[in-house]
């Protein structure tokens, strides 16, 4: 599967705490699309410590995120979270703003893991 830069919104990232994307889409500057896009989120690194995790994508019209509007979420507990387990591919819902981010919510008290998200044409997968 090819992965377009400019519609990762997370490479890796760490999380011990609750926390936004590292990088946010926007979508006047993404790649245009023909088909319908899909989120996917995968794990990297085993999760230890929390007792579950909400991985949320986020729309705004702000890249501040002022007031935020959940497009699509989803929740795993600690076992559903290992090194290279997919947690989800799920079809981007219409409604999306101008900007797009995941977040994160940590449950319990996280001490290692990782995760990368990221948006693709449903074509690849």
């Amino acid at each position: 599967m090819l992965i377009d830069s400019t519609l990762v919104l997370s490479d890796q990232q760490a999380l011990t705490a609750s926390a936004a994307s590292e990088h946010i889409i926007d979508q006047t500057a993404a790649a245009d699309a023909h088909h319908r896009l899909v989120a996917v989120a995968q794990t990297d690194e085993d999760f230890a410590g929390l007792t579950s995790l909400k991985i949320s994508l986020q729309t705004d019209k702000s890249n501040t995120f002022g007031q935020a509007k959940e497009l699509l979420s989803a929740t795993f507990v600690l076992a559903d979270l290992k090194k290279g387990k997919p947690l989800f591919k799920m079809v981007l819902p219409s409604g999306a703003l101008r900007y797009i981010r995941g977040y994160y919510t940590v449950s319990g008290t996280a001490t290692a893991g990782k995760i990368s998200l990221f948006i693709t044409d449903d074509t690849d997968m």
